[in-house]
C-alpha cells in the first residue's frame, strides 16, 4: 500500500508539473502578453513627453496671432491632446491588458497618425511662407526678421517631434494589430487535451 501511495503521489506531482508547464507556455504565447513584452508603457511615457512639449509650444505660438503659424488651426493643442491620450492609454493597457483596451489603443494610434499627416502638410506650407519672408527680408507688423527665425525654429522643432511620435505610433500600431490578429486563433491554439486518466489497477 505504501508503494502504491508513493507511486500515486509521484504521478500526481508529475501531472501538476505538466499542467504548470503547459500554463507557463500558454501565458508566454498569449498575444496580449506578447504585446505587453514590447513595453508599450515606456513608449507611452515618451509620447506623453512629446505631447506636453507640443501643448506648451502651442501657448508660445498663441501670442503670434498676426503671423501665419500652426496656431491658425490650433495644431499644437489638438495634436498635443492626441499624444497625451495615446500615451496614457499605452501606460494603462500595460497595467491592465485586455483585448478591448488594445482595440481602443489601436484606434487612437490611427487617429493620431492621421492628425500628424494633417499637421505635416500644414507646417510644410508654413515653412514655405516663413522662408519666403526670410529671403525677402520682409517685415510683418511688429515682427522682426529675428522673430520670424524664432517662429520657424519652433515650427521645425514641433515638426521633428511629430516625426518621432509618428515612428513610435507606427510601431505601436504594428504590435497592437498583430496582437489583435492573433487573438482570433487563440481559441484553437489554447485548447490542450487533458492527459488520459490512469486506469491501471492497483
Amino acid at each position: 500500500m505504501e508503494g502504491t501511495d508513493s507511486t500515486t503521489r509521484e504521478r500526481s506531482t508529475a501531472k501538476d508539473g505538466n499542467k504548470a508547464a503547459d500554463q507557463e507556455v500558454l501565458m508566454s504565447s498569449k498575444p496580449l502578453h506578447r504585446f505587453i513584452q514590447r513595453e508599450p508603457r515606456n513608449v507611452g511615457i515618451a509620447i506623453l513627453i512629446f505631447g506636453c512639449a507640443e501643448v506648451m509650444m502651442g501657448f508660445t505660438l498663441s501670442g503670434e496671432r498676426d503671423e501665419f503659424t500652426s496656431f491658425g488651426i490650433y495644431t499644437s493643442f489638438w495634436q498635443g491632446t492626441l499624444f497625451l491620450v495615446c500615451g496614457s492609454l499605452s501606460i494603462y493597457t500595460e497595467l491592465r491588458p485586455s483585448k478591448k483596451m488594445v482595440t481602443v489603443c489601436l484606434s487612437m494610434y490611427v487617429v493620431s497618425l492621421l492628425g500628424i499627416i494633417v499637421s505635416f502638410g500644414y507646417r510644410i506650407h508654413i515653412f514655405y511662407y516663413l522662408r519666403h519672408h526670410t529671403f525677402m527680408r520682409y517685415w510683418t507688423g511688429s515682427l522682426t526678421l529675428q522673430r520670424l527665425d524664432q517662429i520657424c525654429a519652433i515650427e521645425a522643432l514641433l515638426f521633428t517631434c511629430s516625426l518621432f511620435v509618428a515612428v513610435l505610433l507606427i510601431f505601436l500600431c504594428v504590435i497592437a494589430r498583430l496582437a489583435l490578429k492573433s487573438t482570433h486563433t487563440q481559441i484553437i491554439v489554447r485548447h490542450i487535451p487533458a492527459p488520459p486518466a490512469d486506469t491501471t489497477a492497483t
